[in-house]
């Protein structure tokens, strides 16, 4: 390079520059998750009734909530450390890790034509999510500021993870007597309203089950809604199957899933899954994105820029997919399942609006009792339920305004505790009309 070392020098070419922009100025303030203070509030009831029991309806982590990730896989994953040591792994984790999650976790039929080369591992699901997104706005139309879709209320971090790497986060339309489900022609409806702001959709997010709404959509729907996307123009559709094994039914069957797409649908289309949810390793840090090869390769040479996955989070999952993966999920899937079937006929004795699914949530609708109570939303009854009646919920109206008169209830808790915690919500929400 004929450049004077006295001369600063750009680290790309002048026409491969970022433009200048005031985006990041002119950008909405990314506010912090509310949802891990929720439950502090609980410290004021047990202050004021003291030995009188609490109960946390408004966890998302079965770690906390229920027995987590088994001993005996922490153990058998500690081992694996201990065997392979601490050096430097590839972006996308191990050949190891690839190959277990098509071959024992999905069972994945080769013929579909997906390979290790297809499976990225990640430092949880955020991770996955945001380098996905940025996958899908340089893969997809080239540019800053096009869309990510998603439901009309969406799990919190759907509006801020997409709005921080430079895209713009819609709501597409929904109907709270449907859960908000997504609907063909609302997605159609979304890419026009899109292209009057000159913007295009990037990606669409398809959650099952949902969260926070608990909504489970069938597997046509799911496929008729992708196709639809497809269609319409949007160069890709993300599955978050996260919750998919907590169910009293079956899990989502990734082999016959694919085989309602054809080869270059394929290639349009994510797959995100983990033991988050349904093995309780929140802080274990662990997800899988399957994509196409031109995805999963741009992913990992940005990944070995950032952020890569530690080895013991992909040696936990390892082990409990060689274990079988119905067996070391017991401990989550069991009780969770179990306080779903009490909590729906006592949902329906009491006459709530609701939604549930499968999953771990139920979405209540309580706009009555804040409306007796003089309240615009259900923003101050979470610290209300939790400080005097020892009850943690997530307000609706941390995920959007549409969620305004409604709350989520976890109920990732052994029966006991989802029926106690039902009943304490019961007596608040009643005190709100005295």
């Amino acid at each position: 390079m004929d450049i004077s070392n006295s001369t600063p020098v750009y680290a790309v070419p002048d026409e491969n520059l970022i433009p200048v922009s005031s985006y990041l100025r002119d950008m909405q303030a990314i506010p912090a998750s509310r949802m891990f203070l929720i439950n502090k509030s609980l410290k004021v009831y047990t202050a004021k009734n003291p030995g009188s029991p609490i109960y946390d309806a408004s966890q998302g982590d079965g770690g906390a909530s229920l027995p987590g990730v088994p001993r005996e896989l922490l153990e058998r994953a500690a081992q694996m450390q201990i065997e392979h040591g601490t050096a430097y792994d590839m972006p996308f984790g191990t050949d190891a890790y690839r190959k277990c999650v098509l071959e024992k976790y999905w069972q994945l039929n080769p013929a579909l034509g997906y390979g290790p080369a297809n499976v990225l591992g990640s430092s949880g699901g955020r991770d996955a999510l945001i380098k996905a997104y940025q996958a899908m706005l340089n893969l997809g139309h080239g540019r800053e500021g096009d869309v990510i879709a998603v439901s009309r209320v969406p799990w919190i971090s759907y509006n801020w993870g997409p709005y921080g790497i430079g895209a713009n986060v819609m709501w597409s339309p929904g109907d709270p007597a449907n859960g908000w489900a997504y609907s063909e022609d609302g997605i159609r409806e979304s890419v026009a309203f899109a292209a009057k702001t000159g913007r295009k959709i990037a990606g669409l997010v398809i959650t099952n089950p949902d969260n926070p709404t608990g909504l489970t959509t069938p597997v046509a729907k799911q496929v008729s809604l992708a196709k639809a996307a497809l269609e319409a123009g949007i160069p890709f559709v993300l599955f978050d199957w996260m919750y998919h094994y907590v169910t009293d039914e079956s899990p989502m069957d990734l082999n016959s899933f694919l085989a309602y797409f054809s080869p270059e649908e394929r290639t349009h289309l994510m797959f995100l899954d983990g033991i988050t949810k349904s093995l309780g390793g929140s802080n274990i840090r662990n997800c899988h994105l399957i994509a196409s090869d031109e995805v999963v390769k741009f992913i990992v040479a940005r990944a070995s820029h950032s952020v890569m996955p530690t080895f013991y989070s992909l040696a936990v999952a390892m082990a409990a997919y060689e274990m079988g993966y119905s067996e070391a999920s017991k401990t989550i899937v069991a009780p969770t399942n179990a306080s779903r079937k009490e909590l729906k006929p006592l949902l329906e004795k009491h006459g709530f609006q609701h939604i549930i699914g499968k999953g771990y949530y139920t979405f209540i609708n309580v706009g009555e009792f804040l409306r007796a109570k003089g309240w615009a939303d259900s923003e101050p009854l979470g610290q209300y339920l939790a400080e005097n009646f020892g009850v943690a919920v997530v307000p609706g109206a941390f995920f959007s305004p549409f969620g305004n008169d409604w709350i989520r209830f976890s109920y990732a808790t052994p029966v006991e505790r989802t029926t106690g915690a039902f009943a304490r919500l019961v007596d608040g929400l009643n005190s709100l009309k005295s």
